[in-house]
């Protein structure tokens, strides 16, 4: 076991791990000055001191510098005090030399180092050009980094449909991966309006009780089969998933027809019944990347394909059947191999997403 001071850099943002200094007491929400890999920032407690085991901690584990001064803090507030005109000045220059993209938010590097400025675009963007005017309005190191539509709502905030402050903004420390398969689970309907965040993705909260509903499906007859009471057999028509009921159709000899509710327990149907619904894919914020995890962004210069592997499979085998049904000596249809990598030139990226584009001023001076 090690002892560990929980930190985060801003609120509701990601939790992180740092070592205590020796002989200083941390409370909650304290001011901290720490040793990052970008350099010492300006960060909180969140939770003062524990005891966690050593496996949970990527090496190498940085420290608390100290606890924040006066001082640390009126500088803090300086650089938070200049965002506004700092982010004028950047909409401006983007205006100016007519970029696709929009201004986030901006962030002063707590040395002083360099400014980052965090943006959303559709796709990639050239904006070295920008960089140069930045870095000549500010005489400082300016970086750029794009995000994805999820981050862009964590970056500003704002009311969910819930009426409450959105989880992304207000109380989760990262990203949850979300699928329609969660709102399949619970019912719910799938008009995207429905089930649909500020920043038009699948809703955080539908993972909270996906747990609950996946398990609960199991337990329930499904919609549409047979069902037998004490009283009757019928059609399952209706189900409640919270409070274990379901409603049945029963129709007698004479033809009429019963509209009954029952306790789960007090029926007898087929097991095992209706599973969740079959995996989709996760609505992972794919096209944008959080700002705190600048490993994960690409340079925005340079010749990588999107970290794709384009390796070929030397044991796939050829025709339709495999090599061993293909006509011996047969020639290759050179024609169709050379329409087939036409047709592939023309859909390579069609349905790629943008990602990450990154640039850094002090690759250009």
């Amino acid at each position: 076991m090690i002892k560990v001071v929980v930190i985060k850099f801003k609120s509701g943002g990601k939790l992180y791990y740092f070592a205590p200094k020796a002989g200083e007491e941390y409370k909650r929400n304290m001011p901290v000055i720490v040793e990052t890999s970008k350099g010492v920032e300006y960060a909180w407690v969140a939770y003062p001191e524990k005891e966690i085991d050593e496996s949970e901690i990527t090496p190498p584990l940085k420290s608390v510098v100290r606890i924040a001064t006066q001082k640390d803090t009126e500088f803090y507030e300086s650089c938070l005090a200049k965002k506004p005109e700092t982010m004028d000045i950047c909409r401006k220059k983007i205006i100016e030399l007519g970029l696709d993209m929009k201004l986030v938010d901006c962030e002063y590097a707590f040395d002083g180092s360099k400014i980052v400025f965090f943006f959303t675009s559709a796709g990639r963007v050239d904006f070295r050009e920008l960089v140069r005017a930045l870095a000549a309005a500010f005489h400082n190191r300016i970086e750029l980094r794009q995000v994805g539509t999820r981050d862009e709502t964590k970056y500003l905030g704002g009311i969910a449909p819930c009426g409450r402050v959105c989880c992304c903004a207000g109380n989760m420390p990262e990203f949850k991966k979300v699928s329609i398969k969660m709102a399949k689970n619970q019912g719910l309907s799938l008009n995207p309006g429905k089930i649909s965040g500020l920043c038009g993705r699948l809703m955080c909260c539908l993972s909270y009780e996906n747990d609950y509903y996946a398990e609960a499906f199991k337990q329930v007859p499904k919609i549409g089969s047979e069902a037998s009471a004490a009283d009757g057999t019928g059609t399952v028509i209706a189900v409640n998933m919270l409070k274990m009921t379901a409603k049945l159709r029963i129709t007698d000899n004479a033809g009429n027809v019963a509209y009954r509710d029952y306790n789960v327990s007090d029926l007898r149907f087929k097991k095992p019944v209706q599973n969740p619904a079959p995996e989709d894919k996760e609505d992972d914020e794919s096209d944008g990347f959080p700002a705190d995890t600048a490993e994960n962004n690409t340079r925005a210069d340079s010749g990588e394909k999107n970290g794709k592997n384009f390796k070929k499979n030397k044991n796939k085998p050829r025709g339709a059947h495999g090599a061993e049904n293909a006509a011996p000596g047969a020639p290759r249809n050179n024609n169709n191999n050379n329409n087939n990598n036409n047709n592939k030139r023309q859909n390579d990226g069609a349905d790629k997403k943008p990602s990450a584009n990154v640039f850094d001023s002090s690759s250009i001076f």
